[in-house]
């Protein structure tokens, strides 16, 4: 790994998440158009310490295209652990009586996204999944920060691994992810998934720039199966 490049690209990010979180203390109000839409709901589900702006730009895309778009508010900047966190978005599924859902996920998001797509009682209100930088074989940097919800993301942990043996949701799955990501080395491919590699560099670089958005656009809009292949 060229340590230039792994550094070049983490100062970047941080300066994107300050931006993103500049934007929710401005507004963090869900626009009333995201509620209109007559073709499929996307569900955003943000990763670990973020806020939904972070999602922002693809939320405003895919509901541009006629998608209904649906924010969890009670996450927050998703600070707890996966599985009450997921648990949230699982009420929030229910209580919203939403079907045919298609799940667009960041980091942390997507890990919460597949763990939905095996959860008894909310499976089935899941179409597919696209996660974009999703630590889906954890990320050794995790063990740095063993006492925050980011220490779950070790590659030994047990959510993680659980995870790893449900690879029949993984044909339902687009991971989207960068060419070098500075916070999960180990890289976000996924057995059985359709895997789009984007390049670029960063975490959450992807997030502000039109050829992620095109990419999920079209992952979305796409009526073939995911494991049609992979890019």
């Amino acid at each position: 790994m060229n340590i230039v490049r792994w550094v070049s690209a983490w100062l970047l990010d941080r300066v994107i998440v300050v931006g993103f979180h500049l934007r929710y203390l401005i507004s963090s109000a869900v626009p009333v158009a995201y509620s209109r839409g007559e073709r499929a709901p996307v569900m955003l589900v943000q990763g670990a310490y973020e806020n939904w702006q972070f999602l922002r730009p693809l939320g405003d895309r895919l509901n541009s295209l006629g998608h209904p778009v649906f924010v969890v508010p009670e996450l927050r900047h998703n600070r707890g652990p996966v599985g009450p966190s997921t648990d949230i978005v699982a009420r929030y599924l229910v209580e919203h009586e939403l079907r045919r859902v298609i799940i667009v996920a960041h980091s942390k998001g997507g890990i919460m996204g597949k763990q939905l797509m095996v959860t008894d009682g909310v499976a089935e209100r899941i179409d597919r999944m696209v996660a974009i930088n999703a630590p889906f074989s954890g990320s050794r940097l995790a063990r740095l920060v063993p006492r925050t919800t980011l220490g779950e993301f070790t590659p030994t942990n047990g959510i993680l691994s659980a995870l790893a043996r449900h690879t029949e949701a993984n044909s339902r799955i687009v991971s989207i992810f960068s060419r070098l990501d500075p916070v999960i080395l180990e890289g976000c491919r996924l057995e059985g998934a359709r895997n789009i590699e984007l390049p670029l560099s960063g975490h959450f670089r992807p997030l502000t720039g039109g050829a992620l958005l095109d990419v999920v656009v079209g992952a979305v809009e796409d009526a073939q199966s995911p494991t049609q292949g992979t890019e």
